[in-house]
């Protein structure tokens, strides 16, 4: 858990830190909640040298805008990457972005999965797979609405076959 220093300015355990030790005990993987500054950099990292299904919570409007928070809060690291370098990272270690909306009704609800495909001159490639559409608002203010495959088949899906994990030929 986090602490900020104390009065006399002593005693401070930064996010950055944490992840930093849990990476000595040797983790299969790293879950971290809400990532937000330098740790950024450690996590990109962890998660490309072997410790896959890791994952981390960011907060962004899209699953774009949270690709570009991820890259200004490796920077906010002080590694001296260039952008380039930041988004091979980024599409090298990160498989999927899930993004989770509040709704007008208050509930939160998945209304994307995205893959990232890999790199295309400076950009990050993404697809996205399943989408939430929404139907309309019940007379109580639910939001009303469905989870729905885009015909998008992801290019993981031999690793999901891998692990015992099947999708319906369907999604195409």
């Amino acid at each position: 858990e986090t602490r900020p220093p104390n009065i006399e300015g002593k005693g401070e355990v930064s996010q950055r830190a944490l992840v930093r030790n849990a990476l000595r005990m040797r983790p299969d993987r790293i879950i971290l909640g809400e990532v937000r500054g330098s740790e950024a950099l450690d996590m990109l990292q962890a998660m490309n040298t072997g410790h896959e299904g890791s994952f981390a919570t960011i907060h962004a409007n899209t699953a774009r805008d949270a690709l570009a928070r991820l890259e200004n809060m490796v920077g906010m690291a002080g590694a001296n990457l260039t952008s380039r370098a930041t988004r091979q990272q980024i599409a090298s270690a990160v498989t999927v972005v899930i993004q989770i909306m509040r709704l007008t009704d208050g509930g939160r609800r998945i209304v994307s999965i995205q893959e990232i495909t890999g790199m295309e001159g400076e950009t990050i490639l993404m697809q996205e797979i399943f989408t939430y559409r929404r139907t309309g608002v019940t007379a109580d203010g639910k939001v009303t609405g469905h989870f729905c495959a885009t015909g998008v088949y992801p290019k993981f899906d031999q690793r999901l076959k891998e692990f015992g994990v099947g999708l319906p030929d369907t999604l195409c």
